[in-house]
């Protein structure tokens, strides 16, 4: 809402451009959703207990376990809902509704936690500890992650179709070099954009000829240009210039014609000559990279999986959704982590909407990133305001509503940003927490052996005698020099 109300009035109040910028936006929508958080936790908290909708302990497996953990019977669980609609609301305020990332990531929000919320309530209303059978629970997760599969395959994140942002230059200097010096006549396509820019923007670019550094209101007069042409059919002329090794995509369009392209494939063509015409100072758009993983550690090593990346989308879906649920076992436990995976990728989501910062280290440029990372700053804010009330001893429990929404978040945000080989360690705990269980459940069934006391592996730590808080804090410590260490691959191609 604050965007396009900025959008809106910023001619007339020019201070309100501010709220145009993301990161000012991600900030608010952080902090208005730990306020939300705060402010009316304890009402729902309380409504949650009025309606007896507390946690069930189980009796059986491990009688040390539940010697540990039956005090906290008839907590509140389902608390989950307070981060979905924190998060939800605050996005409301802040976030660009019309990026097609922030709506997907926020879908997958919202649908799985309405998977954990089912489960919750079937477990609630039998009073018993088993809801949704497994089959049910993996076929919503599975329905969840196909859908969103279906839609990168078929919309690559890697493509911006609309618009030249900011972030889509990189060579500020360059690309006003190339014009400027096309201003002097002649039928080049740098030629042909520069005889359609404004005379106004034309006149600022003369006057800054020669400049070390172009200042802002220089940049906006070169975008405003740019996207000015955009939409013009008549902008390439095959008599004067065509690409030399066009990209399949672009060769497509120049064989159909511009008259014979709809007004959206008349931007992307138009965009796609710009690249061409520019590309020291324009991102390349890539879309066949949409479909491949990148490699952490290797600046040009992608594994193509064609339409097999709609299964791996599931993959990434189940397994991070259930590894968050997994670790929600002790109080702040899993929100603790999440919080930790988020911040990682709120600040991952950040570097890929940069082409400049893209490009220097060898990342997939992802253009309409930025609102991933609005995204994360809001379901950071509300991780921390849940975290408040979760943290020992815990007033409420998040519940699968809270774990299987948190999980589903964070793979959503590896997948748009196109570092999904980076989730195992940016959620490195979650991983760990995951494998210990099937490490258990494998041992037992071929050697009838345990190789834990219990898994998942924070009950294992709890029955060596750690206690609860100690837990918490070194798996918190663990799960942050994860996030430290993906962060550094980064860099290191």
């Amino acid at each position: 809402m604050f965007y396009y109300l900025a959008d809106m009035l910023m001619s007339r109040f020019s201070v309100l451009n501010v709220l145009t910028y993301h990161t000012v936006r991600a900030g608010g929508a952080a902090f208005t959703a730990f306020a939300l958080t705060l402010l009316f936790g304890p009402a729902i908290i309380r409504r949650l207990r009025e309606m007896k909708i507390g946690q069930i302990i189980k009796k059986d497996h491990v009688a040390d376990l539940h010697a540990l953990h039956k005090g906290k019977g008839g907590t509140p669980t389902m608390g989950g809902i307070m981060i979905i609609l924190a998060t939800v609301f605050a996005l409301v305020l802040w976030g660009r509704l019309t990026n097609r990332l922030l709506l997907a990531s926020t879908l997958v929000l919202l649908a799985l936690g309405a998977v954990g919320f089912l489960d919750d309530y079937i477990k609630l209303k039998r009073r018993h500890n088993d809801g949704l059978s497994a089959r049910a629970k993996f076929a919503g997760q599975i329905l969840v992650g196909l859908v969103l599969g279906v839609y990168l395959y078929f919309n690559p994140v890697t493509v911006s179709a609309s618009a030249v942002y900011p972030r889509d230059i990189i060579g500020w200097e360059r690309l006003e070099t190339a014009l400027t010096d096309a201003a002097g006549g002649g039928d080049s396509l740098a030629a042909r954009i520069w005889g359609r820019f404004p005379e106004k923007v034309k006149g600022r670019l003369l006057d800054a000829r020669g400049h070390e550094r172009l200042d802002e209101e220089d940049r906006r007069a070169v975008l405003l240009g740019l996207n000015g042409v955009l939409r013009d059919r008549t902008l390439h002329s095959a008599a004067s210039w065509t690409p030399d090794n066009p990209t399949p995509e672009l060769a497509g369009f120049l064989a159909r014609g511009f008259p014979a392209l709809s007004e959206k494939e008349v931007v992307r063509a138009n965009r796609l000559l710009l690249e061409a015409a520019f590309p020291d100072a324009v991102a390349q758009s890539r879309p066949d990279l949409h479909t491949k993983l990148g490699v952490p550690g290797f600046k040009d090593l992608f594994i193509p999986l064609g339409f097999l990346y709609v299964l791996f989308v599931v993959l990434v879906v189940v397994s991070m959704s259930n590894g968050v649920n997994l670790t929600d076992g002790l109080d702040g436990l899993a929100a603790g982590v999440s919080v930790i995976s988020i911040i990682t990728y709120a600040a991952i989501a950040y570097i890929v909407s940069r082409a400049d910062w893209s490009h220097y280290l060898f990342l997939t440029y992802v253009p309409e990133a930025s609102e991933l990372f609005v995204f994360g700053g809001a379901l950071l804010g509300a991780g921390l305001g849940f975290l408040w009330f979760n943290s020992h001893p815990a007033e409420v429990f998040m519940g699968d509503t809270g774990s299987l929404s948190l999980g589903g978040a964070i793979a959503a945000l590896a997948l748009l940003t196109k570092q999904e080989l980076l989730l195992p360690i940016v959620a490195g705990m979650f991983a760990l927490e995951a494998l210990s269980v099937v490490i258990q459940v494998a041992s037992f069934k071929t050697t009838g052996r345990r190789v834990f006391r219990m898994a998942p592996l924070h009950h294992h730590f709890e029955l060596l005698g750690w206690v609860e808080t100690k837990v918490t804090m070194r798996f918190w410590i663990v799960a942050l020099l994860f996030a430290l260490m993906s962060l550094g691959t980064l860099k290191l191609r």
